[in-house]
């Protein structure tokens, strides 16, 4: 027998090995393509559960309420925005938003702003960001930058019908003191007409500690109250402790 023939069948076995091997390796990486494109399916198929899900969840606050006299619990139904508001509220709110927004502090302002927008819809928020922009000259960030300080206090609040029988604009009188350093306060009049809506209270818990019964300002039309007596003027200044 020749060396040859001796080292045929080692040869032949030693191919085959390698061959199982080649195999082997390919299945392996086959089968890890295969489990990599099923994750891939489930994370593509997670993600969009999830994202049908999120619509679905969300928080809402509740009040739970106790009767005194018999013990018995049962929640408050959250508000809507769809129930008539008393009018004692909507003065209050209007009151609350004139003596809010018609106010300068420097020290407050960024948080006035922003309480203010809490009230606004769409349309008036526009309008509030181009009035407090830095561009414009009539600004109250350019207009009182000298450290001029304003207070707004509200002296009336008058409601009317509209020919459609609709009660959504309200007058408002209000006085508005200037005071510059430690200089007197100089008094101004004024009457805004104001148009107002309640609608859907915001989801956003920071607007809603503001604003929880969704109460909006349409329109917003202030202009200077022209006094008919001079005397008026001076029972003015003197409930504010001024001069005239």
């Amino acid at each position: 027998m020749t060396t040859d023939s001796l080292l045929e069948p080692y040869l032949q076995e030693s191919i085959s090995w390698d061959a199982d091997r080649a195999a082997q390796a390919r299945r392996i990486a086959r089968t890890a393509w295969w489990v990599a494109g099923a994750s891939v399916l489930c994370i593509l198929g997670l993600a969009g559960a999830l994202m049908l899900l999120m619509p679905l969840k969300q928080v809402e606050p509740f009040v739970i309420r106790v009767d005194n006299t018999t013990g018995i619990v049962d929640v408050v139904p959250v508000y809507s925005g769809t129930s008539k508001m008393d009018e004692s509220v909507t003065r209050y709110f209007l009151t609350h938003y004139v003596s809010v927004c018609e106010r300068f502090n420097f020290a407050t302002a960024e948080s006035d702003y922003e309480e203010c927008g809490a009230f606004h819809s769409a349309e008036r928020n526009q309008a509030w960001y181009a009035l407090w922009s830095r561009t414009n000259p009539e600004s109250p960030l350019n207009v009182y930058k000298n450290g001029t300080t304003v207070r707004a206090q509200v002296q009336s609040v008058s409601f009317f019908e509209r020919g459609n029988t609709l009660h959504d604009l309200a007058q408002v009188r209000y006085l508005k003191a200037e005071r510059q350093g430690t200089a007197a306060e100089r008094a101004s009049y004024w009457i805004a007409t104001v148009q107002y809506a309640y609608g859907s209270p915001s989801k956003d818990a920071k607007v809603r500690r503001w604003n929880p019964l969704g109460f909006k300002i349409i329109e917003f039309k202030s202009e200077p109250e022209i006094l008919a007596h001079p005397e008026s003027a001076q029972s003015a200044n003197a409930a504010l402790g001024t001069s005239p």
